[in-house]
């Protein structure tokens, strides 16, 4: 079975609350509703992943909460600091630690626009791939057999959505 990639930015966020850093900043009601959506999204087209790699913020780990039991799956998980706000080599680099075959990755602006930009093979028509707002959500197949082999460049991009285009 070839690798597939699920690359998430974390839903949006709250800064309601000024006494929290960057890093422990929560879900906003919005990106609840928006986590929920992407999960029923990817269980709905089968981009169920079996292990899912992620910054260990708290809205990166909200976001994937959410996603995760709405799409019904409990998948292994890679949490690490290593994602915050990491550039995209970064996210490479962590991206070859991962095991199984359909990984979720959910990380943050602007490393992970700049990650999937690089790391399609073409790039994606649609208004807001540059922008990858919250939420956005890129499917790729990967050009690799090996987490450790899968280079910018070589993936092909199976399916882009941000959770305006799935909600009304």
């Amino acid at each position: 079975m070839s690798l597939r990639l699920i690359v998430m930015r974390h839903a949006k966020s709250s800064w309601d609350d000024p006494l929290l850093s960057d890093f422990e900043r929560t879900l906003n009601e919005r990106g609840r509703r928006n986590a929920a959506t992407m999960g029923r999204w990817l269980a709905k087209m089968g981009y169920l992943p079996d292990t899912v790699v992620l910054s260990s913020s708290v809205r990166t780990t909200q976001t994937s909460e959410r996603v995760l039991d709405a799409a019904g799956v409990v998948p292994a998980q890679i949490s690490t600091k290593a994602l915050y706000h990491a550039p995209d080599f970064q996210i490479l680099r962590t991206l070859a630690q991962a095991q199984g075959d359909t990984v979720l990755l959910i990380a943050h602006n602007p490393g992970i626009g700049d990650f999937v930009s690089h790391f399609a093979a073409q790039p994606v028509v649609h208004p807001d791939f540059v922008r990858y707002p919250t939420c956005a959500t890129t499917v790729f197949e990967v050009n690799a057999v090996t987490w450790t082999h899968a280079k910018f460049g070589e993936n092909t991009v199976l399916d882009f959505v941000i959770p305006r285009d799935l909600e009304d």
